[in-house]
């Protein structure tokens, strides 16, 4: 037990001062497909700097404070509202992608902003799996802080790799796999991939491609891939028949996931007129989108006829 005292001493005291703006560069005013204004913050020092968006939870509004700490720390931070201000929508409904993706290329095209190099990735990646990567099977690079933008030639050392995740980054084309001789899956969702350009390098061992959540409009390329298996492309810009037929110089592909795709979207009321159409132009898909593809005695009776040295003569 402790007595209280009727007049407690003043042990100690002191003053704590948060900055949240200096020592920094402040440019606010900055806007984005005519919506409302945003605000830069950076370090005076030369940089360049991880660049990073901060958008302040489900308050709404323009908040700066966390990212003015942010830039005190070495960081290129944009604080950017997207609801409850000035002309953006009152309430989290109906946002436009495009303001966001305008904003981080923005930020991409910034001479202050730095993006994370593939040596930078994999030296962190070697530290929290306590793996080489040049030894390693699997190797996850995917969500990078800043992203990753380009798929640089330090992949190089990548030999052994059979399974390589680069998805959620920034990246806009596929390059510098030429000595990934054993990869088997390559996983490149939500990036700013526009075409296939760069696969034929492991043409001859992939089996699995990953690539939802980019913009590819054409298919251009893709019969090169001998053992591809499984196609993962949902939520990409493929928008007609002429591209798509393009999946069945695939030889053995027989998965496909392409919902989201502007084609697929014309059937959305009716998924199974889809799959009927789908099927026929590339006959060999097994699965689409899902679901199993039944197919009718006629056409397996067809393909049974065929004969193992008939459909490699098809090829």
């Amino acid at each position: 037990m402790f007595a209280r005292s009727s007049s407690p001493a003043k042990v100690h005291s002191a003053e704590l001062e948060r900055e949240l703006v200096s020592p920094v560069d402040f440019n606010n005013g900055l806007s984005f497909l005519g919506f409302a204004q945003c605000s830069l913050f950076q370090s005076l020092w030369d940089g360049p700097f991880p660049g990073v968006i901060d958008m302040y939870g489900d308050e709404g509004g323009l908040i700066e404070f966390r990212s003015s700490l942010l830039a005190t720390h070495g960081f290129a931070a944009l604080s950017l509202p997207y609801f409850d201000f000035e002309d953006l929508p009152r309430i989290l409904k109906d946002l436009k992608l495009e303001y966001f993706e305008e904003a981080a290329r923005f930020l991409q095209r910034h001479p202050k902003a730095k993006a994370t190099t593939i040596k930078e990735a994999l030296a962190k990646w070697e530290e929290k799996s306590g793996q080489k990567a040049s030894e390693a099977k699997e190797v996850k690079l995917y969500g990078q802080i800043p992203p990753v933008e380009k798929m640089d030639g330090a992949l190089s050392a990548l030999v052994n790799c059979e399974k390589l995740s680069l998805s959620t980054n920034c990246i806009d084309r596929i390059a510098n796999l030429n000595n990934l001789k054993n990869l088997r899956i390559l996983s490149l969702g939500r990036n700013n991939i526009k075409n296939l350009n760069g696969l034929e390098a492991v043409a001859e061992t992939l089996e699995e491609l990953w690539i939802s959540y980019n913009l590819i409009e054409k298919l251009r390329g893709i019969r090169v891939m001998k053992k591809l298996k499984v196609l993962y492309m949902s939520n990409n810009l493929v928008k007609d028949w002429a591209e798509f037929v393009r999946l069945a110089e695939v030889p053995v592909l027989e998965e496909l996931v392409f919902v989201g795709n502007p084609l697929q979207e014309k059937f959305a009321a009716d998924q199974n007129s889809w799959i009927e159409e789908a099927t026929k132009r590339v006959p060999k898909l097994k699965k689409l989108d899902g679901t199993l593809v039944v197919k009718g005695e006629e056409e397996e009776g067809a393909e049974g006829a065929e004969g193992p040295e008939g459909a490699e003569g098809g090829n």
